[in-house]
């Protein structure tokens, strides 16, 4: 029959279907005109003579049924031809034909096409409907009894359900008149009740109400559609209108009761209706199910307007003949072939979104995260899913391209990430989903296929969307799909996801970790980090739920060694099991709930309610406190004395405060603490953030019941979260624009362009004055400055420069910068860039760490501001795009700040552009200071900072002062910058003489920062931070706390000193937040980093107004910027200097927006400020041969460097290559010649032993031999030994043996040997018996081994990790590495202790901030490489080469 199936097969139009029968082995086929039976074997010789069917010969509707076997059947519809929807919805003539059109069609397409109608006036759309369709067979009778009594039959004879529809009222019921009363052989009625089989039944039977009774009773399927009065007319006498919504009672499987028909709701409900009622009716146990189909007048095709757009979302169902919803039960899915049209959905899909709802146990949670490893698809988890809590492992934080887009519900604040962000495919597993945004969003688009996949048969679908409908465990349906295929081709709609979620991720734990009181959001963002491996979190409900779906996140957390053996498959992280009350969502029963929970769990329990919750289940306590067969729970009550959730809600906007806190808030003064005390449960109250963190500490360590009291107010939860949405919003409306190509805004979110190179040129430009800061550079009778240019250079031409020139107030000089820029310049080229960089929040240093494999924390703040600068400008020019466009998102500001104006002599000033703050050194007599603030307030300067703390009495500053401000009067602003040069008692004598002077801050008045808020305390003046912000390192938001102090106003940032714009606008964001000034300062650049900091500054002022109208308040006035230093420049590396001028319209002094944009598009070096230029230089390799007595061997050599130079030469570690060094190289080839080799049996070098002369093993003094001679003869000058771990051990020993060759050593996790001989012993055979591993399974075996232990922790964790070990597989010969792993093992070679005492020669040690004895003594490569590529960028390398003139062992 094979042959048969496939000829059917090849004239079917869609999939067939199969089902379990035990009937006819023929093949029907049927509609209105026709009755065909074809047996198999006709089927089979009409495909053996090559007969084709055409599709259009058969243009009706047509089902066929074929038995496979005994057991299996096939029944499909076909011949279908060209037929799209046999109704044509959008001309009906009323919403109700519309309605009517979508049941019948929704029918047909489901195979019921036998419709069985009685008379009636409100059934009328139904009847009409049914009757019109060309595919259905329709039979009518006057007696409804008869007709669904011929509807059993129907379906017993077909095994199909038959429609039965009937009108309202008696055709439904057919009730006895009032207050009958009948006496039959035993049966008593009354009213509305009779006895039967001793049974109290209702007595609204319908006229086939017995029929009913016999469907149910013997699981016969039949689809009861009642035409009903619509609402409004119950109860209130009108005729035929009775109760008829649930009226079968227990004598249907189901009962539906339709709204009546309005262009309100969506239509697609009518099809996922019908869609859910057959499949309840059709499956296992099957019988009757009711719909109730209410209908308002006019019930003829009389018109009357309705609009289309009820009907979106169904543009796919309208332009096919399948049905909306599909439903499949796992039992059947693989066996019959149902399995193909999901497979053909999840593979052919592009935009797929993985959605896992609510799971109710760790097999399940296990089950969803093997299925999102298998498809790789952006998975959105549901806080119930376990799987938004999860704690990642920290070994495994790449997580195999696993992407959790844990914060879509922020990102869809924005309307244009609601629009842009559609998928294509939607694959639903686990229950409903929390998120009423993410609910809405789908329902918005409407995706071609929505798969949801539930245990239950039950639709669950109240948006309508679902296109099948699986019934099915997880585990169950993860099983399934196994064993296929599925092609990666999401990576650019995954990337788009992935950058949108980081964005707002990073802004939300941004305005979290900012905000420092104890806010909801905050208890909801940390939660994860307070549950164990056994714990187990049941959330309440209102805010509660919604708060931890909003904001929780996973953790990182340590693995442990036994973890890392089925951690390795690729599954790095773990769910926490999560429980709540989600059936009714109700807010009584919750903590009673959560004791059960934890009970039946058997894990430590955190519960997360509400005041309210809580309050309604107080008797709870009573049951917490029989401790029977449970773990110790922690009850987490979030009291804010109300229901906080109705202040979310609109109508808080829009009733009055005294109704809301009678009626909705709720408010109460009831004592949390006190109900604890009287059912004697521990109660703790927390107020801070570190009063939480140690509350949940303590009661996860404790071996009691535990309730922790969280203070919080109505009103500023209310704010808070309205930030936070504001926030996130606005992040991605800026990231969106960021991502799109500015002339057409067509998406293009994950355009990677590559560096094709990175060049920089050295550059000296002279002074009009002498710094204020730093050494003075000059040369005869001029002063004059240097640093550098950058040329970065994409691989589409596009080209970007940045500068970086530090001068006194940078902890870099010029010499760390170019040796840092030489190593940059190798690793950047060919790295790829993304689009999401010019959003800065956290994307820069996400790339240096991800892409270019550096801590960003490790490189010189000068030089990642440079090469941010270059990076932006580059952009800019790809895009064809303004710099201010490309790096804010915005070509104008969202915030007008033209609108905001300054007061100057009584004239209100329109502004365009950024006002420039003078800068004065204060030298000189008070009347010449005065003289020349005076000139420059003349020109158009409203603020002057004066530098102070030059002079050895603070008072005679105090004095010039004085006189300034005598001199120009109160409406200036004036500044004075200590720089930190005063002691405390200074600055307070400074402050006490010029509390009168109206100054608007002192920036950094004492020395020290402790001393700050005190200052403020004891003076009540203003100071700003400056040194104190670019002194900050690790986490700066935790650091800055202190300082929200109101006596801190301003904040004085440069972005060269604190690390480029990315950390700049990290501060300047901290600073408006807290209503503090952000001042951007430059440190004397050239106009190129001027004009850059004049947008950065303009982009500054309009976010400061835009968070003023957020939180409620008075946008600030408008901030002078610290740009004066353009005055310094004699000379200018830009051929086009930044203009500053006074306004237009009036005489403030302004630096122009517009033309900083220019200057930066049409950027030109002046070529005249050009010393030298450096684009890189290539490797030397060769290779040195040996031919020894008992060996010969051949050495791979590279080097980099000016021959007469001192050379240095670098050896690696076991596994690596001396590839492994040329960042470093090139890094110092300025100075040194550099050179490296490729070990024996590693790398490129070979080694070859002569049997004949009597075989010999490897061992460090051979090597070391070999290596001498190979120096001695590539030059004749001493050098010095670099080398790591197993190479450290070998420089050691030649520098012990070889001393007039070595001049030095630098020993990086190297050691001397292993002193102890029984330990010495044990480390041998380890090595031996890796070596035998090694030697017998292969390399690629060994590798996945060597990996894996603890060791590598720090290693795993670095983003280039796989290609780390993919270089190590490039090892050529295994056998001659496991003779090295053997013959260099530092069990095997002896210690070198003795001989240190007598060595003279240098030593230099260094060693990974991770480092352990244990590890030092370890023969480990790639993990303390990093360390020493972290050494490198934190203090340049050569530096520490030039210890060794002065260091000794």
């Amino acid at each position: 029959m094979v042959s048969s199936v496939t000829a059917v097969s090849d004239l079917c139009n869609k999939s067939w279907y199969l089902s379990v029968h035990e009937q006819s082995s023929l093949i029907e086929m049927k509609d209105t005109n026709m009755v065909v039976h074809i047996n198999g074997k006709f089927m089979e010789n009409m495909a053996a003579e090559g007969h084709n069917f055409q599709m259009e010969q058969f243009q009706t509707r047509c089902h066929a049924y074929f038995r496979l076997s005994a057991s299996v059947a096939l029944a499909t519809d076909v011949f279908e031809g060209h037929r799209r929807s046999s109704v044509s919805v959008s001309k009906c003539a009323n919403i109700n034909a519309v309605w009517a059109s979508l049941l019948v069609e929704e029918f047909v397409r489901l195979g019921l096409t036998y419709f069985c109608i009685a008379p009636g006036s409100r059934s009328s759309p139904l009847a009409i409907s049914a009757s019109a369709h060309q595919l259905t067979t329709c039979i009518s009778c006057y007696d409804e009894r008869s007709l669904a009594y011929h509807a059993v039959g129907y379906a017993r004879g077909s095994l199909r359900p038959a429609v039965v529809i009937t009108s309202s009222g008696t055709a439904v019921s057919n009730l006895l008149p009032a207050g009958c009363c009948l006496v039959h052989d035993g049966i008593k009625s009354r009213g509305w009740y009779y006895h039967m089989n001793s049974r109290f039944v209702p007595l609204f039977f319908s006229s086939f109400a017995v029929d009913v009774v016999e469907a149910k009773q013997d699981f016969l399927p039949i689809l009861l559609l009642t035409a009903d009065r619509p609402p409004e007319l119950h109860d209130t006498g009108a005729n035929q209108a009775i109760n008829q919504v649930n009226h079968f009672g227990e004598f249907v499987k189901h009962s539906f009761s339709l709204p009546p028909p309005t262009d309100d709701i969506p239509a697609r409900m009518v099809l996922t209706t019908i869609d859910s009622a057959v499949y309840i009716a059709t499956h296992p146990a099957q019988g009757p199910v009711h719909i109730n189909c209410p209908f308002r007048e006019p019930l003829e095709n009389y018109p009357r307007e309705w609009t289309v757009k009820c009907l979106k979302g169904l543009d796919n169902w309208m332009s096919n003949h399948i049905p909306f919803s599909k439903y499949y039960n796992i039992q059947n899915f693989s066996v019959c072939g149902q399995i193909n049209e999901v497979l053909r959905i999840v593979q052919d899909a592009e935009r797929g979104i993985l959605i896992i709802g609510g799971l109710h146990s760790d097999d399940e949670i296990w089950a969803a995260l093997l299925l999102a490893k298998q498809l790789l698809w952006p998975v959105v988890t549901d806080i119930l899913s376990g799987l938004r809590l999860r704690k990642l492992h920290g070994a495994f934080s790449d997580m195999d391209n696993l992407l959790f887009v844990d914060h879509l519900d922020h990102v869809l604040v924005s309307d244009s990430a609601r629009i842009w962000v559609e998928p294509d495919a939607v694959l639903q597993i686990g229950s409903r989903i929390t998120s009423k945004r993410i609910s809405q969003w789908l329902a918005f688009h409407s995706p071609r296929s929505y798969i949801l996949v539930d245990k239950h048969p039950y639709r669950h679908d109240h948006s309508h969307i679902v296109t099948h409908r699986i019934q099915s465990t997880v585990a169950e349906f993860a099983e399934s799909l196994r064993n296929n295929y599925f092609p990666q081709k999401m990576s650019k709609w995954s990337r788009f996801l992935e950058m949108l979620n980081n964005t707002v991720a990073r802004e939300i734990s941004f305005q979290i970790s900012a905000e420092y009181s104890l806010t909801e959001p905050h208890v909801a963002h940390g939660i994860a980090e307070s549950l164990r491996d056994n714990a187990a979190l049941f959330i309440g409900n209102s805010m509660a739920v919604r708060d931890t779906d909003m904001f929780a996140r996973g953790w990182v957390g340590p693995s442990s060694s036994t973890l890392h053996q089925f951690l390795c498959d690729g599954l790095p992280l773990q769910g926490i099991r999560v429980a709540g009350n989600r059936g009714a969502s109700g807010i009584d029963g919750l903590l009673s709930a959560a004791v059960g929970f934890a009970v039946g769990c058997n894990k430590r329990v955190l519960c997360m309610v509400g005041d309210v919750s809580f309050l309604h289940d107080t008797n709870g306590l009573a049951i917490l406190n029989q401790r029977i067969q449970r773990r110790p729970m922690t009850i987490l009550v979030i009291n804010n004395h109300g229901g906080a959730i109705f202040s979310l809600l609109p109508l808080e906007e829009t009733t009055d405060l005294d109704t809301l806190h009678k009626y909705f808030y709720t408010s109460h003064d009831i004592s949390v603490k006190k109900l604890c005390e009287a059912h004697s449960v521990r109660h703790l109250h927390v107020q801070t953030k570190m009063e939480l963190q140690l509350a949940l500490s303590i009661c996860q360590q404790s071996q009691r019941d535990s309730v922790i009291e969280v203070e919080s107010t109505i009103k500023s939860n209310s704010t808070f979260h309205s930030i936070l949405k504001w926030s996130a919003g606005q992040i991605t409306n800026q990231a969106l624009h960021v991502l799109s190509p500015v002339q057409d805004r067509v998406l293009d979110p994950v355009s990677l362009c590559k560096i094709e190179k990175m060049e920089y040129s050295m550059y000296r430009i002279q002074l009009a004055l002498p710094l204020t800061s730093g050494p003075k550079n000059s040369e005869g009778n001029s002063l004059y400055k240097e640093g550098y240019i950058l040329s970065l250079t994409l691989d589409d031409g596009s080209v970007g420069h940045g500068e970086v020139a530090p001068i006194g107030i940078h902890k870099e000089n010029l010499e760390d910068v170019e040796e840092q820029l030489r190593f940059l310049v190798h690793v950047i080229e060919g790295s790829e860039i993304n689009n999401l960089l010019p959003i800065l929040r956290g994307s820069f240093s996400s790339w240096f760490w991800r892409y270019l494999g550096i801590k960003p924390s490790t490189i010189f703040p000068s030089v990642r501001c440079g090469i941010e600068m270059a990076v932006l400008l580059a952009l800019a020019k790809q895009r064809g795009s303004s710099f201010c466009d490309t790096v804010f998102g915005y070509a104008e500001p969202s915030v007008n700040i033209s609108s905001l104006s300054v007061k100057t002599d009584d004239v209100r000033m329109k502004r365009s552009g950024i006002q420039v703050c003078a800068l004065v050194d204060c030298n000189g007599t008070p009347e010449e200071v005065s003289h020349v603030v005076s000139q420059m307030v003349a020109e158009g300067f409203t603020t002057i900072k004066l530098k102070v703390a030059r002079r050895k009495d603070p008072l005679e500053d105090a004095a010039v002062v004085k006189e300034i401000r005598n001199r120009i009067g109160h409406e200036i602003n004036l500044r004075v910058d200590a720089n930190r040069n005063w002691s405390y008692e200074e600055a307070v004598l400074f402050g006490s003489r010029v509390k009168h002077c109206s100054l608007q801050y002192i920036e950094e008045p004492v020395q020290f920062e402790e001393d700050i808020i005190k200052f403020c305390k004891e003076t009540n003046l203003s100071v700003a931070l400056d040194e104190t912000i670019d002194n900050i390192k690790g986490d700066l938001l935790r650091r800055l706390e202190k300082f929200v102090h109101p006596g801190i106003v301003a904040v004085v940032i440069k972005p060269s000193v604190v690390g480029g714009f990315e950390n700049a606008a990290l501060i300047a964001q901290w600073a408006q937040q807290h209503e503090k000034m952000a001042v951007i300062s430059s440190a004397f650049e050239s106009s190129l980093s001027l004009a850059s900091y004049v947008l950065f500054s303009y982009h500054l002022e309009c976010q400061a107004a835009a968070i003023s109208t957020a939180r409620g308040n008075e946008p600030r006035s408008v901030t002078a910027h610290g740009l004066g230093t353009y005055r310094w420049l004699k000379e200018d590396l830009a051929a086009e200097t930044i203009s500053v001028s006074t306004h237009p319209n009036g005489n403030i002094m302004e630096a122009s927006v517009e033309d900083a944009g220019r200057l930066l598009q049409r950027f030109k070096t002046d070529k005249r400020t050009i010393h030298r230029s450096y684009c890189g230089e290539q490797m030397k390799p060769y290779r040195w041969t040996l031919d020894d007595v008992n060996f010969s061997c051949s050495i791979k050599v590279q080097e980099v460097g000016i021959a007469d130079n001192q050379v240095t030469v670098f050896l690696h570690g076991f596994l690596g290559a001396g590839d492994d060094w040329i960042p470093i190289m090139k890094a110092l080839s300025a100075s040194t010649r550099c050179i490296s080799v490729d070990l024996p049996g590693h790398g490129e070098s070979e080694i070859a032993w002569k049997v004949e002369n009597g075989a010999s093993s490897m061992s460090v003094e051979l090597v070391g031999d070999i290596l001498h001679k190979l120096l001695s003869d590539a030059t004749k000058k001493k050098v010095v030994l670099v080398g790591y771990s197993m190479g450290a051990r070998i420089a050691l020993y030649m520098a012990t043996k070889y001393r007039d060759k070595i001049e030095g050593t630098v020993l990086i996790s190297g050691s001397p040997g292993i002193r102890d001989d029984a330990v010495r012993r044990t480390r041998l055979a380890q090595d031996d018996a890796r070596a035998r591993y090694l030697s017998s399974h292969g390399l690629e075996c060994f590798l996945k081994t060597w990996y894996a232990g603890d060791l590598w922790n720090s290693l795993r964790d670095h983003p280039h990790f796989r290609k780390i070990v993919s270089n190590r597989q490039r090892q050529g010969d295994a056998q001659a590495l496991a003779q090295a792993l053997s013959g260099l093992s530092i069990g095997r070679q002896r210690p070198l202790w003795e001989e240190l005492r007598t060595l003279q020669k240098p030593i230099l040690l260094v060693f990974g901030e991770k480092d352990t004895n244990e590890k030092v003594h370890s023969e480990t490569e790639d993990d303390l490489i990093i360390n020493l590529l972290a050494q490198f960028i934190d203090r340049p390398l050569l530096a520490k080469l030039q210890c060794l003139k002065s260091t000794s062992s």
